[in-house]
């Protein structure tokens, strides 16, 4: 059994639609996929309609990753079958996407006043899909299609990030309120790709007290070492193991070792059941 448990689409950063990942996932030959766009959930139930509608035998989990903020570091907590529905969980996706409008609007005011470069919202918006996640690579296109910088990546070194004068940082929740609304949602809180966090073995054992469920052990940033690291930490804290390629795009850094290429043992989605079983009948 092939699983990737980290896949982004065209409602957040990802290059391909839910359609597409489909098609994609089964020619890589996986049989289970996790949809993980970043602050919503939006493509999951037209990933499932496709595949259902046309036949397509994949196992689609319901998934999202929560970008959040603690202290300077940038924390990402995916979550698995949450109830989507559930109040706060819906407040917390709201909360999280009007941060991100808010964000892309005071980026253009300063782009427009200490740069001269002029973007309108909606030069950003139609980058991502209806009611998609904003996010850094879309501002970044739009400032290029507007002739801001000659590529996406000078775009990146000269205005997207922490240093720049015109970069405001977006206000999230900490990732101590994503693990308890994905937990009290009925939800796995996992922490996603660590090896990016400088102080995640002491925050990962904070978060278990806000229900913080797994690590994500297996991901393309892993080296095998950190993969053994990660996985024995998760041992020694109780928390499940999962991993994922964390697919965006087939170039650009995310290339042939991504969707379906990150090497992920079938039993991670065993235990990931087992999680999902142990929750509901406590």
């Amino acid at each position: 059994m092939k699983v990737d448990l980290h896949i982004h689409t065209t409602y957040s950063d990802g290059a391909y639609s839910p359609e597409m990942i489909i098609d994609a996932a089964l020619e890589c030959g996986l049989n289970v996929i996790a949809l993980t766009d970043h602050d919503n959930v939006l493509s999951y139930d037209i990933a499932k309609k496709y595949a259902d509608e046309n036949g397509k035998k994949i196992e689609i989990i319901q998934g999202v990753e929560i970008n959040t903020m603690y202290k300077e570091y940038e924390v990402h907590i995916l979550g698995y079958f949450p109830n989507v529905n559930d109040s706060d969980f819906q407040a917390m996706l709201k909360f999280q996407q009007n941060a991100r409008i808010y964000q892309a609007k005071e980026m253009i005011t300063l782009l427009r006043k200490k740069e001269g470069i002029r973007i309108k919202f909606e030069d950003i918006k139609k980058l991502v899909a209806p009611m998609g996640s904003i996010g850094r690579p879309h501002i970044a296109r739009a400032i290029t299609n507007a002739g801001g910088t000659g590529s996406v990546m000078e775009a990146y070194a000269k205005y997207i990030n922490d240093e720049s004068p015109v970069y405001i940082k977006r206000k999230t929740v900490s990732p101590h309120d994503a693990c308890e609304i994905i937990n009290e949602a009925g939800g796995i809180p996992v922490f996603a790709h660590p090896i990016d966090v400088e102080i995640s073995d002491t925050l990962a054992k904070e978060l278990i007290n806000y229900g913080l469920r797994g690590i994500e052990a297996y991901h393309r940033k892993h080296s095998p070492a950190v993969v053994e690291y990660y996985s024995t930490l998760a041992e020694q804290y109780g928390l499940i193991i999962t991993g994922g390629s964390d697919f965006h795009a087939p170039s650009q850094g995310h290339g042939t070792i991504a969707l379906g290429k990150n090497f992920v043992p079938s039993w991670v989605y065993d235990e990931l059941l087992k999680e999902k079983r142990r929750i509901e009948i406590s």
